[in-house]
């Protein structure tokens, strides 16, 4: 569904912002006049918005972070202009091709002294295979500065807003989910090398297990003990990999399963598909299985899921 909202008065920009994001207090930061303009386009889980507008900060309060219980990733591209993001105690310049990413459970303030343009997309914490505590280790900074990925997924974040209102509601969500998994290994290759730091020995194996894991999902018989004998070690010496992680083997092989089954479960070209066979093609052989899972995480039986989605 695409939208847009175009207003040269400050009061009605304030409840437009709100609408289109997440809850913010929006402030003047020059006097004058005003005026702005946002397109959204909402791709299901991934809500694309392009923002032109003359100087002001928006705020994200920790009041209103607190009271929201919703969890969203937001990575804004700056196409336009400069501005200024603080998250978390660390700040960035924006600047024309600048990535950045924060976090709405956090509070955060954006502030641009200058008529600028910018490309956001916001996306639910669970949409990406990343821990989100790894990933606040990345907000208010610039992703990717040192690798060409960003600026390949930059431009195609740049792109990707401008042909979104021409493709069906299907072909669409596809694409925007297709850039957050970019957009997730340029965070994945970021934290991998966070400080120039080697990683350690049980970084290392953590990743390869991971990626193991990751390759192996619908595997039903994927399991702690399948994985530690395929690595040649102990199932308690796999658990000691994971350890300090916040995650266990089999907590990162359920996240993942019910994540990979919600985003098939949303997507309309597969409204089709069964819910069953959605579950067995991420490892949840077992309807009765898949159904409790999925509701213990999501907080609604598959089913439910996709008829929320569909009348959303």
């Amino acid at each position: 569904m695409y939208q847009r909202s175009e207003t040269a008065d400050f009061d009605q920009w304030r409840h437009t912002v709100s609408q289109s994001f997440v809850p913010l207090e929006a402030e003047r930061v020059a006097p004058g006049a005003f005026t702005g303009r946002i397109d959204v386009q909402d791709c299901g889980a991934v809500v694309m918005t392009c923002v032109q507008a003359r100087s002001h900060a928006v705020v994200r309060t920790e009041a209103l972070a607190a009271s929201a219980p919703e969890r969203f990733f937001k990575v804004s591209l700056q196409l336009e202009g400069h501005g200024l993001l603080i998250q978390d105690g660390r700040e960035v310049v924006l600047e024309p091709g600048t990535l950045s990413i924060y976090d709405t459970s956090r509070p955060y303030t954006l502030s641009f002294d200058e008529r600028f343009s910018s490309c956001v997309l916001m996306f639910p914490h669970e949409q990406i295979s990343l821990d989100p505590r790894l990933v606040g280790q990345l907000t208010a900074t610039r992703l990717g500065a040192e690798h060409q990925l960003a600026d390949v997924v930059g431009r195609l974040i740049a792109r990707t807003e401008q042909v979104l209102p021409e493709l069906n509601d299907g072909v669409g969500r596809r694409l925007a989910g297709n850039v957050v998994d970019l957009l997730t290994t340029v965070m994945a290759d970021e934290l991998a090398g966070r400080e120039g730091q080697e990683p350690t020995e049980q970084q290392r194996l953590r990743a390869t297990v991971t990626d193991y894991i990751e390759a192996r999902l619908a595997d039903p018989q994927l399991t702690p003990a399948s994985i530690a004998a395929a690595h040649f070690m102990s199932v308690r010496s796999l658990h000691g990999v994971f350890e300090g992680s916040g995650e266990t083997v089999s907590g990162l092989i359920r996240r993942r399963r019910v994540e990979g089954s919600r985003r098939d479960l949303a997507d309309p070209l597969q409204h089709d598909v069964p819910v069953a066979q959605i579950g067995a093609r991420w490892g949840l052989a077992d309807p009765a299985h898949f159904s409790r899972l999925f509701r213990a995480v999501v907080g609604l039986s598959p089913a439910q899921y996709r008829q929320q989605v569909r009348r959303a």
